[in-house]
């Protein structure tokens, strides 16, 4: 299997490691319209054709699918473009920067026949796919409640760089450069860990969004500081539960951290995620009853890549696919839609 990288900023080298170390699969090129950048890319990662423009990757069309690594405004005309060739897709997230672009990327690679996938990281982390067995497996009763954030603190640290000095961070607080803020940056990772964890997708939703003020004006250069910076949000997801999410990059001493409590009649299960370690505690059954928790060992799953791949292989999709991600792309306008109106919408 042959594998084009659309884009050799900072996640390509990802994509290029996970792939390149799954057997049987080849880079058969990388894109980048930064001629310097996309030629260190390749000679890094051993790649033998480096192109300027998709267009013409596409005109050379000796691979069988592209790893859509492009900026989120750029997702949508990329992807369609792959589609038209008859290429399958493996895009980053957010799918795209609207529900309308994200269903007609949808619709297309279902018309096709294409396997179409989006890298929502969090899906490979263990402990959430042994939260949602556990879950779906009625050991916590019906569901009642749940609660979810993810904190990082890249606007507080330089842990990962120095925002106010490097694009590759300023990009993600303006809107003219293609960002949707917190809410399209790792709201999608949020919200997509929260319902695959507690087992139900979302149907109601009430968002408050912000943005604070970062520099003079809320401006440095050529980059209006104008996204949010936080969100929190109420929603109830299709099996009547009720919950509460929220995400920040202003949560001091948190790096990269996820954490999901799901809570049901008969017990409770909890996932904390970071960027080095990860964790999964239980309060089932008679524990329930003097609040003991365990902790639960769990096996290592399969990447999303690994599972793209095996789903080129076999001609058959796997998740997180285009049509889920719309569906959370759905959420997230409908966040920005309650910000504005005040009020709770329906999924």
């Amino acid at each position: 299997m042959r594998i084009l990288i659309l884009g050799t900023g900072g996640m390509a080298n990802q994509h290029a490691k996970h792939f390149a170390a799954i057997e049987g699969v080849t880079l058969a090129g990388g894109v980048d319209v930064d001629p310097a950048r996309v030629e260190a890319f390749c000679t890094t990662h051993n790649i033998e054709r480096g192109f300027g423009s998709l267009d013409a990757a596409l005109a050379w069309g000796e691979f069988d699918a592209i790893a859509n690594v492009t900026p989120d405004s750029v997702h949508y005309p990329t992807t369609m473009a792959a589609l038209k060739a008859g290429k399958h897709v493996f895009c980053e997230k957010p799918l795209a920067t609207d529900h309308a672009k994200a269903m007609e990327m949808t619709e297309a690679a279902e018309a096709a026949g294409l396997v179409n996938m989006v890298n929502l990281t969090y899906r490979n982390v263990s402990q959430l796919q042994k939260m949602r067995e556990i879950v779906q497996s009625g050991a916590i009763g019906k569901v009642k409640h749940f609660e979810a954030s993810y904190l990082q603190s890249w606007l507080v640290s330089k842990a990962w760089g120095d925002w106010r000095t490097e694009s590759q961070w300023l990009w993600r607080l303006s809107k003219k450069h293609g960002s949707n803020g917190v809410l399209g940056d790792i709201g999608v990772h949020i919200l997509d860990f929260a319902a695959y964890g507690a087992g139900s997708d979302f149907s109601k939703v009430f968002c408050r969004l912000e943005t604070f003020e970062k520099a003079e004006n809320n401006r440095i250069g050529e980059y209006d500081l104008d996204a949010n910076d936080s969100f929190a949000m109420t929603a109830q997801l299709e099996n009547g539960a009720l919950g509460v999410i929220h995400a920040t990059r202003w949560a001091t001493g948190h790096f990269n951290e996820l954490r999901l409590r799901v809570y049901g009649e008969l017990g409770s299960v909890e996932v904390q995620h970071r960027h080095d370690w990860s964790k999964l505690v239980t309060c089932l059954g008679a524990d329930a009853e003097t609040g003991t928790w365990t902790d639960v060992e769990v096996d290592v799953v399969p990447t999303n890549y690994m599972r793209f791949v095996d789903a080129v292989r076999a001609g058959k999709n796997q998740e997180p696919s285009f049509r889920h991600a719309t569906n959370i792309q759905k959420v997230l306008d409908l966040a920005t839609t309650t910000d504005r109106d005040r009020m709770e919408h329906s999924v």
